[in-house]
């Protein structure tokens, strides 16, 4: 058994650690109130938006928006991958990791896929291994539908400019504190709503009347969704990634608070059972000196 020393000095690591990650925890907590509730302000918009531009495109052969849904032979394949610029969020990171891997090795086995990465740990991992022609770090410093912009316009670019036939989003949906949903977006080129729901309800599709020109409202409708869904994207994933952190240090916090409880039961059996010995000791001294 460890002598008393040692036990009180895991003790006193154990407790510093659960103090770290109790705090940790509540402020992953207070983050993601202000991060869910943006995300749960945006989504029906984001969502509406998404369906106009699924109706539009339906029709758009020969618009100036149709380079955006320009169906071509997939040769060459962009991934955003957006993660973390920080750990100790359990498995939030590794399974964009994971995922984005099985895009290139399995999903698109044979074609030539590239990796366009927000965050740190994805890029780490992904570099070493894929081509990650560039990658975002700071964006999360200060997250404003500006700068997301610059992003989702160079991915719009690489498109229209034929360096890549398709382009996807991989992120974590927010679902609750608990869970999130690894999700993977088509971005480029823009699905047709008539191609989601041809088997299911062909009926769906609105015929929408146009006030200005169909041309007009394309020419400005279109980016704008497709950047408003790409910062969707990254609000989803900072949801997820404080919901993953605060589910995260909230375990290893009992954790901590378990392994504590029970060094303290090792440490007080063991300074009991030296109180016993040294009481011994002094019985068994006591009656060498009567005989």
């Amino acid at each position: 058994m460890a002598n008393l020393k040692e036990i009180r000095n895991r003790i006193s690591s154990v407790s510093s650690t659960m103090q770290i990650t109790s705090a940790m925890k509540m402020v992953s907590a207070a983050k993601l109130k202000k991060a869910q509730d943006a995300i749960t302000a945006m989504r029906p918009y984001s969502d509406k938006l998404t369906e106009l531009l699924q109706n539009l495109s339906a029709s758009m052969e020969g618009d100036s928006g149709s380079r955006f849904a320009e169906e071509r032979p997939v040769e060459k394949v962009l991934v955003i991958a957006i993660s973390s610029n920080r750990g100790l969020a359990g498995a939030f990171n590794s399974n964009i990791v994971k995922e984005a891997k099985n895009i290139a090795d399995t999903v698109y086995a044979g074609k030539e896929v590239h990796f366009l990465t927000i965050g740190k740990k994805a890029n780490d991992i992904l570099k070493k291994s894929h081509t990650v022609i560039f990658n975002d770090s700071e964006i999360f410093d200060d997250l404003t539908f500006e700068n997301v912009e610059a992003i989702a316009e160079r991915a719009m670019n690489l498109f229209t400019e034929g360096t890549y036939d398709k382009v996807e989003l991989l992120y974590n949906s927010f679902k609750n504190a608990a869970t999130q949903i690894v999700t993977r977006e088509q971005f480029l080129p823009i699905v047709p709503l008539k191609e989601q729901f041809e088997e299911v309800a062909p009926a769906n599709t609105t015929d929408y009347i146009f006030e200005p020109s169909k041309e007009e409202i394309v020419k400005q409708l279109i980016p704008k969704a497709l950047k408003t869904q790409f910062f969707k994207g990254i609000r989803d994933s900072v949801a997820s990634e404080h919901g993953a952190r605060m589910t995260a240090m909230h375990k290893a916090t009992d954790n901590a608070t378990e392994l504590r409880d029970q060094l303290k039961l090792t440490y007080n059996k063991a300074r009991q059972a030296a109180i016993t010995n040294e009481i011994l000791e002094i019985v068994g001294g006591a009656e060498a000196l009567n005989n």
